[in-house]
This record gives structure tokens, C-alpha cells and sequence, in this order.
């Protein structure tokens, strides 16, 4: 069996297992590792791993994760997060605010870091309300994956469908918002059916430490409005202008690191810098694989049997299946090199983007975000089991599905 095969599954085993087997190597050390191994053992020179790179998908994710380190920063997530969970709403009601907050929150910044910044807030506030913290997670966590899927900015895993599939702005929120919108009700009507009648929190739970914890940001008001109007300049570049999509976020991520009041270090040390690597990472050990023809040989024989990955159904339920084994960033780079999109590349990028975002709530290791929210819950002396992630998640996935393949169908058509 050719090295460059055995390395390619390693890693992979790696993107499933959330590390190598046997060894202290995350994902992101996998992906580097192999990139490493792909290079040192002459499966791709180092000028042609360099190329491999998208350039423009790194810089466009970078600069964005910018942009919401400053919402972050500013206290602006955590003021969003106070001001909803102390809401005097009715469980159901609250409920419903959360899901459309962190649904339209996941659309228009990173998802990943929206769930990061509001997650303890929201554990400490439900908690100090003598509210049960799960349903108020799970579906904040579910509104959080499936609104991302909404516009092309929303996820990496968008970000990367996007640039592979040549994809502008306005097109890719026309072939995916109205799903993303309709998932929001099915989020909220499903997690309202299964804890109704179990909105107290617990008898044994510590309402006051949890609280005590968390030391929020304090809102910068002007910090806020200079992030606020920064970013609505990054969509309204995205949207009206022909600039490269690259460029707009790096600048953006320019003027913001630019200040008076708050450092460049603390801004910059809220960017995933060990996603950006495991992406980088991807990119090498892919096109490397690519490179002994052996991808191209199992889709042709795919396509022979008449199984074509260029069918927006196929690719739908490919990715979503796919993304729930490696993850969704895996899953969306694995897949789109071997595309061909032609006339159905918008039915494609929606493909990947709701396929990957509404699967990804099946069960915890489905979403960064799962995970995020389960171990933030954890450090706060709330227990999220895999079960009960599933016993909502399964239902959500499954309808969230169904409306999407519908819309897929439509798209295809």
C-alpha cells in the first residue's frame, strides 16, 4: 500500500477519534503531522504543499475570526447573553429568544466562537433563575449549527464550499437561508416538547457557584459600535462589491486590530489558531492523496454503478454522514475537490453546507460546537450525557433533514 494512503487514513482515524490512537496528537497535530509525513516522504514537494493551500480560504476565515474576537472583547456576547437569559419570559418564551439569538448570531460570525463566548453566561444566568441549563444549551447549541448553515460567513466548513465551488455571497444565502430560517421553529418546537414539565433546574444544583465563576467582559459601548460597523462594511463589501472575499475580511481585521483601548494580543487571542492549522494541515495531506489518483479512480468507479457525487441528494447525505465521523471541516474539504459543479453549484454548496450544519447535531461529537457546549456545561458542574445531547438531537437532525432535502430537491430541479 502506497505511504501516502497509510498517512491519509491515520490522520482521518484522528478526525474520527478526536486523537490518534495510543498517542497525546489532537486533531490539529494530526493534520500537521501528516502534512509533515506527506512531504518528508516525497508524496508532495514542498513547493506544490504550499500551493495546495488556499490561500483565500485561510485569510478569509482568519480576518473573520477577527471580527468576532472584537464582539467578544467588547463584551458584547457576554451583555447579549445577560440580557436574554434574564429576560421575565416563560421558559417556552425564552427558550424561543435564545434560539433565534444564537441562530441569527451563528449566520453573520464564526458559530464556533459565538457558542465559546455565551455558553458559561448562559449555564451561570439559567442556573441563578433556578432553571434547568440543559434545554437551554442544546437548543442554543442546535439554533447555533443550523443557522451558520444560512449564510456563506456562518462556518469555516461554508467558507471552504464556497471557495472551492466558486460561490459569491448573495448566491450562496439564496440557495441556503430559507432552510437555515425553518430549522430555528423545529430547534424550538422539539426541545419544547421533550423538557416540557422539567424547566427547574435540579434540587442538588449549586445555583450560587456557578455564577460566582464566570467574569464576564464589560461592555465597551464604543468598542461594540466600532465592531457593529465594521462588519456591516464586510457584508456589504461581500454583497455589492466584486473585491476578493480575502482581502474585505483581512482588512476588516486590520482596523480593528488597530486600537487605543484594547491590545492586539487579547483580540488575537481569541482567533482558533489551531483550526487554521489543522485546516492548513488538511489541505496538504488531501492534495497529496489526490496526487497517487486513487480518489479519482473510486469516484469513477462510483459513477459507474450510478452513485455521482455531483448529485446535489447524494452529496447532501454524503456529507452529512461523512461529517459526523471526520467532522464537518474534514468532511466539506475531503469532498469538494472532486466536484464538478457546472450549473448546479449553488444546489452543491448548499448541499455541503446543510448537509454538514443539520447533521451535525445528532449526537455531541457531530459540531466543535456540541463539544464546546458539553464541556463548558461540565466545568460548570452541569452533566450533559451523550444520551441526552442524542434524545434531542436525533429528532432535531432527522427534521431538520427532511426540510432540507426537500429544498435540495428543489434547488436540483
Amino acid at each position: 500500500m502506497d505511504i501516502a494512503i497509510v498517512i491519509f487514513l491515520l490522520v482521518y482515524v484522528a478526525m474520527g477519534f478526536g486523537k490518534l490512537p495510543g498517542f497525546k496528537v489532537d486533531r490539529t497535530g494530526a493534520a500537521v503531522i501528516g502534512a509533515l509525513a506527506m512531504i518528508v516522504a516525497g508524496r508532495i514537494s514542498g513547493k506544490d504543499a504550499w500551493e495546495s493551500i488556499d490561500y483565500r480560504t485561510i485569510g478569509m476565515l482568519f480576518g473573520l475570526m477577527v471580527v468576532s474576537a472584537a464582539f467578544v472583547v467588547s463584551g458584547f456576547y457576554d451583555w447579549t447573553a445577560r440580557r436574554v437569559a434574564t429576560l421575565p419570559l416563560a421558559p417556552p418564551l425564552l427558550l424561543a429568544v435564545l434560539v433565534v439569538v444564537g441562530g441569527l448570531l451563528s449566520s453573520l460570525l464564526t458559530n464556533d466562537v459565538v457558542v465559546v463566548a455565551m455558553t458559561p453566561l448562559l449555564v451561570s444566568v439559567t442556573l441563578a433563575r433556578g432553571l434547568n441549563p440543559v434545554p437551554f444549551l442544546l437548543a442554543f447549541c442546535f439554533a447555533a449549527n443550523t443557522g451558520s448553515s444560512g449564510s456563506l460567513i456562518g462556518s469555516p466548513q461554508n467558507m471552504i464550499a464556497a471557495q472551492g465551488l466558486g460561490l459569491s455571497f448573495n448566491g450562496f444565502l439564496q440557495a441556503t437561508a430559507l432552510p437555515a430560517l425553518l430549522s430555528l421553529p423545529i430547534v424550538w418546537g422539539i426541545v419544547t416538547l421533550m423538557y416540557r414539565g422539567r424547566w427547574a433546574a435540579p434540587k442538588v444544583a449549586d445555583t450560587a457557584a456557578p455564577a460566582a465563576e464566570h467574569k464576564p467582559h464589560k461592555l465597551k459601548v464604543h468598542e461594540v459600535i466600532k465592531a457593529s460597523v465594521v462588519t456591516v462594511a464586510v457584508i456589504a463589501a461581500f454583497v455589492f462589491s466584486d473585491w476578493p472575499r480575502e482581502l474585505i475580511a483581512l482588512a476588516a481585521a486590520g482596523l480593528l486590530l488597530i486600537n487605543r483601548k484594547i491590545s492586539s494580543t487579547d483580540m488575537l487571542a481569541h482567533v482558533d489558531g489551531n483550526l487554521l492549522m489543522l485546516i492548513m494541515g488538511l489541505f496538504v495531506v488531501n492534495a497529496a492523496l489526490a496526487a497517487t489518483g486513487l480518489p479519482q479512480m473510486l469516484l469513477s468507479e462510483l459513477r459507474s454503478i450510478g452513485f455521482d457525487l455531483s448529485d446535489p441528494v447524494a452529496l447532501f447525505f454524503v456529507g452529512g454522514a461523512l461529517s459526523n465521523i471526520v467532522g464537518n471541516n474534514p468532511a466539506v474539504m475531503l469532498l469538494v475537490p472532486f466536484l464538478e459543479p457546472g450549473h448546479n453549484a449553488y444546489a452543491l454548496g448548499a448541499a455541503l453546507a446543510l448537509g454538514t450544519g443539520f447533521s451535525s447535531n445528532l449526537i455531541v461529537f457531530g459540531s466543535l460546537a456540541g463539544i464546546i457546549v458539553v464541556e463548558q456545561a461540565a466545568a460548570k458542574k452541569v452533566q450533559i450525557s451523550f444520551g441526552e445531547f442524542a434524545r434531542a438531537g436525533v429528532p432535531v437532525t432527522i427534521a431538520c433533514m427532511l426540510v432540507a432535502m426537500v429544498w435540495i430537491i428543489f434547488l436540483g430541479s
